[in-house]
């Protein structure tokens, strides 16, 4: 016990310190309680295959799913929308939306789902994602005491009632306390936790789709000469290959995107939005976007019997036109060392290596009208092409520099897919599957994260970069803390001690002493071994008393989900640290005083609500 009272104070104070990152704390902390011999190896490693850890890992790839097919960018617009100019109103919304939700999700599930949108929504309104992560993660936490299956803890209580002969809980008995709490909350964040929330700038900045479009319509004038034609019935490009009809040399028109308007559901993502290549076939209805001058795009029309769709002269419609999760565009620059250097390149032509398209082309800031293009150093490309290619493309070309990310352009693409729907099925499966219990929390999330990855909605490597690695490793490394502190009887010792000096002044004394026991256990304990070790006691506390233990319980429920001064207390906590770069302090300062009014508000209302 006193070899671990050692490392959990070492623990902490490195933590606090912030030198090293809390993945490599809670590795050293788990390692100690193994060399020490607190833990033997199966007890030390045991994190590592725990369900949460496995079920956290799972969510980061359903969020990344979410996000790569439109719907974080579609949600960040529509926050931003309601919130206006109001930073106070997003702040508002985040910290609700993330408490309604997590009623019905998991906290880490709905934390995993909003993480993404909330960093989307705080730099496009004009803050900094510090400013909003920490609300969204102790939201989620209030938001689980709105129902019985909001968080693990309420289910203790409740099943610990049931096995001592009284009446569980209601489905939404815990909103009685967990919407006043709620509300306080967002009054808290609003007022005061927006003043000590930190500034802290992070590397996460989105790309904005739509100032690069307006920048490069200005500079490329890559708006000029685009036209939308559809394929009719008696066309002779029905059944034909784009590569058959030479557009390019024979009409000085070429084809930039195509579009079926009846795709085949069973024959792969060809059938859907594709990026033409010279293999690509035509088929009636199909809708193919040019660029041309308007003589050879009539003449093409007249020849071809095509029918031609107006477009709109705006940003947005240009962005819908040339950019979806499919494909992308990007800006490329010539360096004096480039293979390019003196060849000439035919604009809305495809680099026979990587099949990405040559849209148009800048000198001196001054975009370039010719259909050939003899390339020099410092010279800028607008081209088009799936997103994995363009970000492939240094690989194959050397001397280029491919200006932004694409990879995170992709990320803010709002316009939906087929794959948007996928992804936003699994994230309802999942719910339907936790709700139900229909598979064990870790299977369900698995499932679902599986599909996303099998249908394509997020490759591989990008699933692998979308989990917070440093949240997962930590919350694994430090699960062996709190078997710790049970099979030492450190945790049982300091929770009989204190219903022994409590429980004889008053009962609402010994309520606030459980409440205090419990929030400082959940700190660095999982809220639901924290419950599982709180609930008896409080349970034996009650029946010694001739009290009801209902009042006992729900503070039990409500003071495991107050984890708000430390980044490993809850997983969610964990989660938005690297996003938005918080210390160990950050958490101190932010969660002290809204764990001060906690305690005050259960210590009123709880005793009205249920009395003793």
């Amino acid at each position: 016990m006193i070899s671990l009272i050692v490392i959990l104070s070492i623990t902490i104070g490195l933590f606090i310190w912030g030198k090293f990152t809390p993945d490599i704390v809670a590795l050293l902390s788990m390692l100690s309680l193994f060399l020490t011999g607190v833990l033997d190896l199966n007890e030390t490693l045991s994190g590592f295959s725990n369900p949460t850890v496995i079920m956290i890992a799972s969510l980061f790839i359903i969020g990344e799913g979410l996000s790569q097919t439109g719907w974080t960018a579609l949600a960040g617009q529509k926050f931003v929308k309601w919130a206006g100019k109001s930073i106070p109103k997003l702040l508002i919304l985040v910290v609700f939306g993330s408490g309604i939700l997590s009623g019905f999700v998991s906290n880490t599930g709905t934390v995993a789902t909003l993480l993404p949108v909330t960093v989307s929504a705080a730099w496009n309104i004009g803050t900094l994602p510090s400013k909003l992560l920490i609300p969204v993660a102790f939201g989620s936490n209030t938001g689980g005491l709105l129902t019985l299956t909001g968080t693990p803890p309420n289910i203790i209580a409740s099943n610990a009632l049931v096995e001592n002969g009284y009446q569980a809980f209601s489905f939404f008995e815990f909103a009685m306390i967990g919407l006043p709490l709620l509300l306080i909350t967002i009054v808290y964040f609003r007022y005061v936790g927006t003043k000590i929330l930190p500034k802290n700038t992070a590397e996460n900045i989105p790309i904005n789709l739509d100032s690069e479009m307006h920048q490069w319509i200005e500079n490329y004038s890559i708006d000029k000469g685009i036209y939308r034609l559809r394929i009719r019935s008696m066309s002779p490009l029905i059944n034909t290959t784009i590569g058959v009809w030479n557009f390019e040399d024979t009409y000085n028109v070429s084809i930039i995107r195509l579009r079926r308007r009846h795709p085949n559901l069973f024959k792969g993502t060809k059938h859907f939005v594709e990026f033409p290549t010279q293999d690509t076939e035509l088929r009636y209805h199909d809708i193919i976007t040019v660029k041309g001058k308007t003589e050879d795009v009539d003449k093409m029309i007249i020849e071809f019997k095509l029918g031609i769709i107006p477009m709109k002269n705006s940003d947005d419609e240009f962005k819908n036109e040339f950019i979806n999760q499919e494909v992308g565009m990007a800006e490329m620059i010539i360096t004096p060392k480039s293979f390019f250097l003196g060849t000439s390149i035919p604009m809305g032509t495809y680099l026979k290596q990587t099949g990405i398209q040559l849209l148009a082309t800048s000198r001196n800031n001054k975009p370039l009208i010719d259909k050939n293009v003899v390339v020099k150093a410092g010279d800028a490309f607008i081209i088009r092409g799936p997103w994995e290619r363009i970000e492939a493309l240094k690989n194959t070309y050397k001397n280029l520099v491919i200006s932004g990310s694409p990879e995170k352009m992709a990320k803010e693409v709002d316009a939906l897919t087929y794959k948007s729907f996928i992804a936003l099925g699994m994230l309802l499966l999942m719910i339907i599957l936790l709700v139900f219990k229909i598979v064990p929390s870790a299977i369900a999330a698995l499932i679902c994260a599986g599909v996303i990855l099998i249908t394509g909605c997020v490759p591989i490597a990008k699933a692998y970069k979308g989990i917070s690695w440093v949240s997962v490793v930590m919350i694994a490394a430090m699960i062996p803390m709190g078997i710790a502190l049970q099979k030492t009887g450190a945790a049982q010792l300091a929770a009989n001690s204190l219903v022994e000096y409590l429980g004889s002044i008053h009962p609402t004394v010994l309520l606030g002493g459980i409440f205090l026991l419990t929030t400082s256990f959940s700190q660095t304990i999982n809220n639901s071994a924290t419950a599982v070790l709180m609930a008896p006691i409080a349970i034996m506390a009650a029946t010694a008393l001739h009290i009801s233990p209902k009042p006992f319980m729900i503070t039990v429920a409500i003071s495991a989900s107050t984890a708000f001064l430390t980044p490993v207390g809850t997983t969610t906590n964990a989660m938005v640290m690297a996003a938005g770069d918080y210390k160990f302090m950050d958490y101190v300062k932010v969660g002290a005083p809204l764990l001060l009014i906690f305690f005050c508000i259960t210590l009123i209302l709880v005793p009205i609500i249920w009395p003793f």
